[in-house]
């Protein structure tokens, strides 16, 4: 293969992965213009259409998923083979795409950026908030971080996180004015506020437990979001019961009264955060720098893989 070939083809997997010419574009050192001059030298080369674009969006057609279904590995054994010698001079570098859940984005990711670029110069980091469960595989992502009991299957599992407990939350206001519930069942007769799943559009059933006894129920109420911090302001401001999935919204919040839990003996344990990726034959050193950093160790202490517990 010649250079300039290899130049197309490096091209047409960047505007894949990135599903933009601006982007791709701007990740290649290249002009916009230049980059589609590549694309329509490699269509023709091949005579076959890769890409549809339209003024919002560019996708790969039938022939163009193919094409990058066999080069993308290639790309990215080379990319690996590359990273692999700097991690061996000492240095770690190339780009790593990272699918989160919008709490472990704010909750583990963000503090630790600073850090993580201080000691990894040359590492470039793809963070896609993403609370719809995307597969990470098909999205060309390098890891993804999701609750436990969420993972994809045949992947390796870091754990980032402990178990959480699931909590019933409220306004004092809401209580004063609609009482307390002693049990699950009494939920029917209040207002809840309810939690959209983006997986499928469905809300989410509550869970509780006590004394082995497991119930799940679905509630209704005057609100439902797929949003975190939508949901929490609708309880503070006493339009209803919230159950608790993100609580770094909702401690601080208990701690200085302007929440209250309620059903405290049906609360449940839920997985907590994993990342999780492919199992490939050599763990990326990126990512291998980036999983160290999210679990507050130093590098020398990395592994070469990891089990969900």
């Amino acid at each position: 293969m010649r250079g300039s070939e290899f130049a197309k083809l490096k091209a047409f997997a960047a505007v894949v992965e990135r599903a933009s010419f601006a982007r791709a574009a701007e990740h290649l050192g290249l002009s916009p213009s230049a980059l589609s001059q590549t694309i329509r030298q490699l269509e023709a080369r091949l005579d076959a259409k890769l890409l549809n674009r339209t003024t919002r969006s560019v996708a790969p057609t039938a022939a163009g998923d193919q094409l990058y279904g066999r080069i993308a590995p290639l790309f990215r054994e080379m990319a690996d083979a590359v990273a692999e010698v700097s991690a061996a001079a000492g240095q770690t570098s190339g780009m790593l795409r990272i699918n989160t859940l919008g709490m472990a984005a704010r909750q583990i990711i963000a503090p630790r950026l600073g850090r993580f670029h201080r000691a990894h110069p040359d590492v470039a980091l793809d963070i896609v908030v993403d609370d719809g469960l995307s597969d990470i595989v098909a999205g060309r992502f390098d890891a993804g971080i999701r609750v436990g009991g969420r993972l994809e299957k045949d992947m390796i599992a870091v754990r980032l996180t402990p178990d959480v407990k699931m909590i019933v939350v409220a306004s004092p206001d809401y209580l004063s004015h609609r009482g307390t519930p002693r049990s699950p069942a009494d939920l029917h007769s209040h207002a809840c506020i309810n939690w959209r799943l983006q997986v499928d559009g469905r809300s989410h059933r509550w869970a509780f437990e006590k004394k082995g006894k497991r119930i799940e129920m679905a509630v209704e109420g005057p609100l439902v979001t797929n949003n975190s911090d939508v949901g929490v302001e609708a309880a503070l401001q006493g339009l209803g019961i919230a159950y608790a999935f993100d609580r770094e919204r909702v401690d601080e919040h208990l701690a200085q009264g302007r929440l209250v839990q309620v059903l405290t003996d049906w609360s449940i344990t839920r997985p907590g955060l994993f990342l999780y990726y492919a199992n490939r034959r050599h763990l990326q050193p990126a990512l291998s720098a980036f999983i160290d950093c999210l679990l507050d160790r130093d590098l020398s202490a990395s592994e070469s893989g990891y089990a969900p517990r």
